[in-house]
């Protein structure tokens, strides 16, 4: 696992930016695409590269990290909607190439089946974007998820719901959701996962420092071959071995001519 510690919030959307970037401009890409704040500033550097720095997102297939159960793709609050509204309308991505799991369908679990099918079927995702919850959790793989689990329905956990409740003004969180099981993430040829604030500080070191276990379904990465982990300042206050981070990290910049 690398850990790369930035001086800033805007620093650490554009180092992941630049992870996204090496990949995409390749060739064709498969990108994992995760919601929330922690990622928005990710996707606003990746939206100016794309206006000024001619990247373009025609040869990417994304896929979602999850969705709630229950909401139509038209919903305002939908994962669907959120990541158009965030991102994929903003730059070049065909519409035909973002895919997510329907929360409106009929049988949740075969439609977890079904999209579990479909990201391997095209091939794996090469860069997947991540946060993580204050209680660990990655994708709404929720405290004891299977470290091998694969897309499914889950229960969200009651501080999820509560820290979702804001975006839902006048309505209730819904309960359940499907998510991109842990197997499924760790199948991603890398994971990139962005934290900020000090409200992430506790998970952030019980993800990198901590055991692998299914308390902090983040600490799965650990097992990753390929994990890059991005974090302000706040976000990496109490990591014990933060000045080891720090100087392996500079070390590796100026081999890289950074």
């Amino acid at each position: 696992m690398q850990v790369i510690i930035c001086d800033s919030r805007e620093q650490v959307g554009v180092r992941a930016a630049d992870i996204v970037e090496a990949r995409v401009r390749k060739g064709p890409a498969v990108l994992g695409l995760a919601t929330g704040s922690s990622p928005a500033g990710t996707y606003r550097e990746l939206i100016r590269r794309h206006r000024e720095e001619q990247l373009s997102f025609r040869e990417v297939t994304a896929f979602t990290l999850d969705e709630y159960a229950g909401l139509p793709r038209e919903h305002e609050q939908s994962y669907y909607s959120t990541i158009r509204r965030e991102f994929v309308d903003e730059v070049d991505l065909p519409l035909d190439r973002l895919l997510t799991p329907h929360g409106d369908a009929e049988d949740l679990r075969a439609e977890a089946l079904r999209y579990d099918a479909a990201i391997r079927e095209a091939g794996r995702v090469d860069v997947q974007i991540l946060g993580i919850g204050a209680n660990g959790h990655i994708g709404f793989n929720e405290p004891t998820s299977s470290l091998s689990s694969r897309t499914r329905v889950k229960t969200l956990a009651g501080i999820t719901r509560s820290d979702n409740a804001r975006f839902f003004p006048g309505g209730e969180v819904p309960q359940l959701c499907l998510t991109q099981g842990l197997g499924t993430i760790r199948d991603a040829g890398q994971a990139v996962l962005v934290a900020l604030g000090a409200n992430k500080a506790a998970a952030v070191r019980a993800m990198v420092e901590g055991p692998v276990s299914a308390f902090c379904p983040a600490s799965v990465l650990q097992l990753h071959q390929h994990a890059v982990v991005v974090l302000d300042p706040e976000a990496a206050a109490e990591l014990q071995l933060a000045d080891y981070y720090r100087r392996a990290q500079g070390l590796n910049d100026r081999l890289l001519g950074r």
